[in-house]
């Protein structure tokens, strides 16, 4: 894990207001529920702050080289903010974190300008959204220190790092000779504007003629797609300046389908549309090769990042006026738009292109090393549906990249990207190149290789940018599994160590967008997990598992279903499910059934006590909802004194029946935190939070009886992240103003393992991990939360992995040695050239989840091959994963799926499978495959 220590930063400008400015120090305060010790004073220079490590995660528009100094390097993100790249570390350090609560719409860049002049300098356009989801104006960030601190100069306007056609660019630009002279491209119709003072102000340049006026869809009822793209890349001729002295020919491109580029020679006091120019479609890219003096233009019909079917790739030859389209191919035979457009400053006449839209079979990318007169792509088609490839793809660094996908000639998996629309060449070093794409950073540093015929490999450069948005968050108290997430656009995480990228996302079902996550108190290993498709799809929108995380099942879906938030009860026997704006269901056969709850309102929010298994909380419309029979029926038992409007976080304290926290509000109301003992039939408010947003506990302090509590609150006009270790008593800040991330109102809990370390969930800059370093608050990882035992001594509790010292460990791999091995693996041995390891990996009464492990010891492929096996209980498998089968009374034939069919010699394919069983669960010890039989064990 990446961490820092937080560093003092000079911030101005009007745009920033108190909450961002508040103290870094302690702010200390009282509440109303002391009934322990009184806490020990915690600062935020007491804590370190980094990611939990999932290594990029979403939209990467723009990589941006330094002119003038190598390994100088910038990537920005849509709604991420903004990074610099550490080449000796090979990876990217954030610069955007002081960004506050009121300013979160500055996580969002829609362009970035390294000064060519004064390395030292950059600059950031800030702002997310154009239309009134972001309330703010834009602003223009400047930094003098590579981004290390910024001062901010607000806009007159909305600025849109979010919006349609942001990969388009750049828009900021720093003048080559005179670098005190910047312009930015504005969207909403607001033109082209000028800074002559390093951009500490900036007027219109009113002499500019065409605001651009291409919208992507005028009848948009949300307000997204109706806003004029604008002013979208502004490129200098150094050839027509001198240092200390403005550069003369500015070259300006707009989203218009007509009159697209346009022209100064006067160091911006006049334009004009160049002559001859291309028309019809939208410049997504300007470049110019400053070698030939050739301008280049990367064109599309939609302004993307997504859409796009057809475009071109023309030259201006910048000394004649001439136009020439060298477009990579015809334009009959293209079904993608053209971006990513970049030069080799080190080889004049080698520019590459990426056809940003081609979403199949894969991205293209193609490279010219005569100025356009000829083009190779990176990968041809030889003889269909196999490819011709100039590279090889190393994703072992970020081994999710695969999305779950096995690989099905023509598609790869991973993929090449998609949304490629910022790709660079580096300016210093012609053999590297990065390029952004809608889930990370890849680039090679063999790239010259291309030219000569020899592959190159292609690899992750995404350490350190983490760029998700994260719905919800999950510390289970014991197994080994230290954190599950719930992700926007690529589904979640099970982190069995937060400083390692995972190896894959939730998948069987992938949901993409997985919007809650609960596991049962008392039975950890029982996981509910629910969500909403990015796109089309026909999987379940809700998923189960019974090993803490590591397999799941779909479960069926109430009618249409999805989203929402889901509650576990405390022994994993039953699950409550309130999907969006739909109502509230519960089952009790882990989803193959659903019945639907009564007495509380659609689109409740939801949460389980953490120790009565019957007891369930709900909340929606400023009341209280409580059910004592398992989600059955609920009752309003609170119904005034409540915030009415707003987000609700509900939070159950384990180890305490019928303790209730409750989070939320508006301005406009109620808005704090509030606690019931009872169960749910009163609540109080606790003094001294003025806007709790959410609320997350975590392992108590060493001698306490409770539970850390930990909120994203405001208190005083100070937004921070606020800790207590007295039961809300006393309040004291441990972030500062460096360490802020926008927007933290959503997912937050404490580690029930380590005292003080949070876990805080973020709007596109992943999943924030706070520790301390107080002396005596050591973070160890004992297991269990002080004031709230949740393992058993006895173990074997409903198929979860509680805890206890000598139990059965129901979703483990090894098995109890008094707790019935419900979780072991079969023994024995055998002659064959096979190898069958058999496991339970959870049980609950009447079913069971199992895993099956196939191996080939002998010298000979087996393709394909069949395994026949005998449950001596008359166990029936009722879903199976990984290949198909077949059940005859006891006897089970399972055959390879198209993916795993092939057992080379030592290789292993795995299948896993949901039965149900009654009396005795005895496993089977005999396995044959393709006839011969299997030792075992």
């Amino acid at each position: 894990m990446r961490r820092w220590k937080a560093a003092t930063a000079a911030l101005a400008g009007s745009a920033l207001a108190a909450g961002l400015l508040g103290t870094a120090g302690a702010l200390a305060v009282a509440g109303n529920a002391g009934e322990a010790a009184a806490s020990t004073a915690i600062t935020p220079e007491d804590y370190t702050w980094g990611n939990v490590r999932i290594d990029g995660g979403g939209f990467v528009p723009s990589i941006v080289f330094n002119r003038t100094e190598p390994d100088l390097v910038y990537a920005r993100t849509d709604i991420g903010g903004a990074y610099r790249w550490d080449e000796s570390g090979q990876q990217w350090t954030p610069l955007l974190d002081w960004v506050g609560w009121d300013e979160w719409g500055y996580t969002g860049v829609a362009s970035l300008a390294t000064d060519p002049v004064d390395p030292d300098n950059v600059y950031a356009a800030l702002g997310t959204y154009t239309n009134d989801w972001d309330p703010d104006n834009g602003a223009i960030g400047r930094s003098r220190d590579r981004g290390e601190t910024w001062q901010v100069t607000e806009l007159p306007f909305k600025v849109g790092g979010n919006m349609p056609g942001r990969g388009m660019g750049e828009r900021l630009a720093v003048d080559p000779h005179d670098n005190s002279v910047l312009y930015f491209g504005a969207p909403s119709g607001e033109g082209l504007w000028r800074s002559t003072d390093s951009g500490v102000t900036w007027n219109e340049v009113t002499s500019f003629p065409n605001p651009g006026d291409y919208i992507l869809n005028p009848d948009d009822p949300w307000g997204y797609e109706n806003d004029e793209i604008g002013v979208v890349w502004v490129t200098f001729d150094p050839s027509t300046g001198s240092p200390g002295s403005p550069t003369q020919t500015i070259y300006v491109g707009v989203a218009d389908l007509q009159e697209s580029v346009y022209r100064s020679t006067d160091g911006g006091a006049t334009w004009e549309a160049v002559p001859g120019q291309p028309t019809g479609y939208l410049p997504h890219k300007g470049v110019l090769d400053e070698g030939t003096g050739h301008l280049y233009i990367a064109t599309s019909d939609n302004p993307g990042p997504y859409a796009g079917e057809a475009g071109q790739v023309w030259r201006l030859d910048t000394a004649t006026g001439t136009w020439e389209d060298v477009s990579p191919l015809a334009e009959a035979d293209t079904y993608f738009g053209y971006s990513g457009l970049s030069v080799d400053r080190s080889n004049p006449g080698t520019v590459m292109v990426t056809g940003y839209s081609s979403w199949w079979p894969d991205t293209q990318i193609f490279r010219t090393t005569d100025s356009g007169e000829n083009w190779t792509a990176i990968w041809e088609w030889s003889s269909y549906p196999e490819k011709s490839k100039r590279y090889t793809l190393d994703h072992s660094s970020v081994p999710w990249l695969t999305f779950a996908k096995q690989a099905v000639p023509p598609e790869d998996s991973p993929k090449l990207g998609w949304m490629t629309e910022g790709l660079e060449i580096d300016p210093h070093n012609p053999d590297r190149m990065m390029y952004g794409t809608g889930a990370t950073i890849f680039g090679t540093t063999e790239l010259t290789n291309w030219d000569s015929g020899r592959t190159f490999t292609i690899r992750p450069m995404v350490k350190g940018l983490e760029e998700t948005a994260v719905k919800d968050l999950a510390s289970p108290p014991s197994g080994d599994a230290q954190l599950l997430s719930a992700l926007g656009d690529i589904g979640g995480f099970r982190h069995t160590d937060i400083d390692a990228v995972p190896d894959l996302m939730y998948s069987t079902p992938y949901v993409g967008t997985t919007t809650s996550i609960d596991f049962a108190e008392l039975a950890p290993n029982n996981v509910i997990r629910v969500g909403e498709h990015v796109g089309s799809s026909e999987e379940p929108t809700v998923a189960f598992s019974t090993d803490g995380g590591r397999n799941w099942f779909a479960g069926t879906t109430p009618g249409e279903a999805g989203g929402g938030t889901v509650a576990a009860a405390a022994d994993g026997s039953r699950f409550l499910w309130s999907p969006s704006g739909q109502p509230v269901h519960y089952t009790t056969t882990f989803g193959s059934s659903w019945s639907q709850s009564q007495g509380i309102p659609a689109g409740a929010a939801i949460t389980a006590d953490r120790v009565d298994p019957s007891r369930f909380y709900g909340f929606a419309g400023g009341s209280l909802y409580v059910s004592t029979d398992g989600g059955a029926t609920f009752t309003a038992t609170v119904t005034s004194g409540l915030p009415a409007e707003g987000d609700i976080r509900l939070e159950a304290a384990p180890g305490f029946e019928g303790d209730l926290w409750i989070a939320g509000g508006s301005d406009s109301g109620a808005y704090g935190l509030w606690r019931s003992t009872d169960g749910g039939q009163s609540v109080s408010r606790i003094a001294g939070l003025d806007k709790a947003d959410n609320i997350g506990l975590g392992k108590g302090a060493p001698g306490g009886t409770y539970h850390t509590l930990y909120s994203s609150a405001e208190v005083d006009g100070v937004r921070g992240i606020y800790r207590s270790d007295d039961i809300g008593r006393t309040w004291f800040r441990i972030n500062d103003d460096q360490h802020q991330y926008g927007w933290t109102g959503g997912a937050i809990t404490g580690d029930p393992r380590v005292h003080g370390r949070v876990y805080i969930g973020t709007n596109g800059r992943g999943v924030i991990v706070g520790d301390t370093d107080v002396p005596g608050d050591p973070g160890d990882s004992t297991g269990g939360t002080t004031g709230g035992d949740t393992g058993g001594d006895t173990g074997g509790d409903t198929g979860g992995d509680t805890g206890g010292d000598t139990g059965g460990d129901t979703g483990g791999d090894t098995g109890g040695d008094t707790g019935g091995d419900t979780g072991g693996d079969t023994g024995g041995t055998g002659d064959g050239t096979c190898a069958v390891a058999y496991s339970k990996t959870g049980e609950w009464p009447g079913g069971f989840q199992g895993e099956v492990r196939v191996s080939n010891t002998g010298d000979t492929a087996i393709d394909p091959w069949e395994l026949v096996f005998t449950f001596p209980d008359g166990q029936q498998i009722t879903q199976l994963w990984g290949g198909s089968h077949s059940q005859s009374g006891s006897r089970v034939t399972v055959t390879g799926a198209s993916w795993n069919a092939r057992l080379a010699p030592g290789a292993t394919a795995s299948f896993g499978f949901l039965a149900s069983w009654q009396g005795t669960n005895t496993a089977p010890t005999a396995f044959a495959l393709n006839g011969s039989d299997c030792s075992t064990g």
